[in-house]
This record gives structure tokens, sequence and C-alpha cells, in this order.
């Protein structure tokens, strides 16, 4: 039996997401079969072990938890967003010797920075939408130059992000992503059809992309939207074998580039010239109903053999 050391909340915008995540993952892992421990990191840093805080700061709390670690054999930080997806826990867990479920710090952080991902897709020849990196110290001198994305850097769950079409709405867009990251990304307006694809690395080192998922969303598919019930997931994406062969190889190609390990989302805007990356999610959403463990369920791979798939090939 594996000892799991599951790992939810986190200090920042995706705090209910990832509770979420976990819970799910937890009692799925309970049911392949797995010794289930849960944490959970407050919104302000505090730990709580079984519900239970422990200390009265984030340091004397995560001291209080680390022996966790040595009685694991594996920690799943089902953890999204900044302190968590971005590699900071994979980081914990490779500073203590303990095998982790998902990406390494490395791949964690930079498939957390939007910016820094747009350079590496293009490295591998793979297209992203124009855009441009602002400082939130120099958002009174951005110009508008017709309808744009507006987005904080780093930040999940669509967190920020706003569809600007006139000039008067520009600053407050920037100064609402601000309210997440200091480092803005305006980029152009692409109207496509979005379609997701999920990659898994096994136990192994195999790694395959699961059937695309496409979303039918009006508007930006922005907060509001993921979480409201109101969005349309079509799994398998109605796709013609080139385009479906196209997606999969843009995803695997990212996920190696980047180093992903486990499971990771690779969102695409499907154009006339092919995919083009929109974003990287290295720790995506685990509920049964989130989109990674649908895409898997398409081909036939179902929850608690998914998740139990991600604690075997832990690293």
């Amino acid at each position: 039996m594996t000892r799991v050391l599951v790992i939810g909340g986190g200090q920042n915008a995706e705090h209910d997401v990832s509770l979420a995540s976990a819970a799910a993952v937890g009692a799925a892992l309970r049911l392949g079969g797995h010794e289930v421990t849960c944490v959970t990191i407050d919104r302000d840093g505090i730990w709580r072990v079984d519900g239970r805080p422990n200390g009265g700061s984030a340091a004397e709390s995560l001291a209080l938890a680390l022996p966790l670690l040595t009685r694991t054999d594996v920690v799943f930080p089902a953890v999204h967003g900044a302190l968590g997806e971005d590699g900071a826990l994979a980081a914990l867990c490779a500073l203590a010797g303990v095998r982790v479920v998902g990406s390494g710090l490395r791949a964690g952080a930079i498939g957390m920075d939007k910016w820094t991902t747009k350079l590496v897709a293009d490295a591998v020849g793979i297209g992203t939408a124009r855009g441009r990196l602002i400082s939130a110290d120099d958002i009174g001198d951005v110009e508008f130059d017709g309808e744009v994305v507006v987005k904080p850097v780093s930040a999940g769950s669509s967190h920020g992000v706003s569809l600007v079409t006139q000039e008067e709405d520009l600053l407050a867009a920037l100064h609402e992503a601000a309210r997440f990251d200091r480092r803005i990304l305006v980029e152009e307006v692409v109207r496509a059809r979005e379609i997701d694809v999920a990659v898994l690395r096994e136990k192994g080192g195999i790694r395959w992309a699961a059937p695309p998922l496409e979303i039918h969303a009006t508007g930006l598919f922005d907060t509001a939207t993921k979480y409201d019930g109101s969005a349309r997931f079509t799994v398998p994406a109605q796709l013609d074998a080139g385009e479906a062969a196209a997606l999969k190889r843009a995803a695997i190609a990212m996920f190696d580039a980047l180093g992903c390990d486990g499971v990771a989302r690779m969102d695409f805007f499907l154009t006339d010239r092919g995919p083009l990356l929109n974003e990287v999610n290295t720790m995506p959403g685990l509920t049964a109903a989130s989109q990674v463990p649908r895409m898997f369920a398409a081909a036939g791979v179902d929850y608690v053999d998914l998740v139990g798939r991600l604690v075997r090939a832990a690293g």
C-alpha cells in the first residue's frame, strides 16, 4: 500500500478550486487502495493536517507539518497557481528527497509564466498569439491599438483576464491584471476553436496525449464561465485526422520542451494556420468533472485509474 500525502488549498486565487481537486484526488486514491493523508494550506499560509491548524504562523505550521514527509511515499500537490503549480511544492519535496506527482520546479515555474511559455513555444516552432509584456509600473503609458486580451503573466483559472474592445476599458483591465501579477501580458484577440490537449507521462517514461477536448463558450472563457456550469465541452473534439495529429504533436512537443512530468494540459486555438498555443497548465484541475479527467475517460482511463497512474509515475 502506497502512503500518499495530498496537499490542497494554497495562497492564491485558485484556493477553492485546489480544495476541490485535492478532495477528489484523495477520495479516488482511497478507492484505489492507497493510504491517504490530507493537508490543506490556508490562504494565509497556515498548514492544516486533517483540518487542524498547525501553529500560529505559516513558518511554524510548515515546520510542524514537515515530519509528514518522513512518513509518506509520494506527495500529490493538488495546488493550482502560485506557490503550488509554479514548482514551489515540488521544490520542497525535492529538498526533502520525497517522490512527488507532477512536474518539477523548472517545468512548473516556466509553465506558470505565460510570457516565458510563449518564448519556449516559439523556440520549438509552435505559434502563439502576438503579445507584449507590460510592467504594472508602466500601465499609464500603454496605448490602445485595437481590441486585445489582457492577462496576468502568472495566474490561473482566468483570474484577472479581460477582453478589451474599447479604449476606455483598457486602463481598468490593466489594473485588474495587476492585482494578480506585476507583469502583464497584452495579446491580440484570436477568434478560433478552443481545443485542450492533455499529455500524461507514465511510469517508465512513455508519454501520450488523450483525445482533445473542445470548449464551447460564448465570448471569453473567463473565470465565471469556467465554474458556473455554462461552458460546454465536446470530447473527443470533432477534428479531422490532420488537425488531431497536429494538436497532439504540438502538445507533446511543449510537454517535452518544458520538461513536464505527470500530467499537463495544453490549451490551443485551432486556426487556419494550425494550432496556436494559449497556455500550459502543469497541475490542471483534477476533479472527475475537470477537463483532463474527461479527456482520459474518453481514452478508456477512468478517474481512479488516472490518479493511480500519476502516483505510480511520481519522480
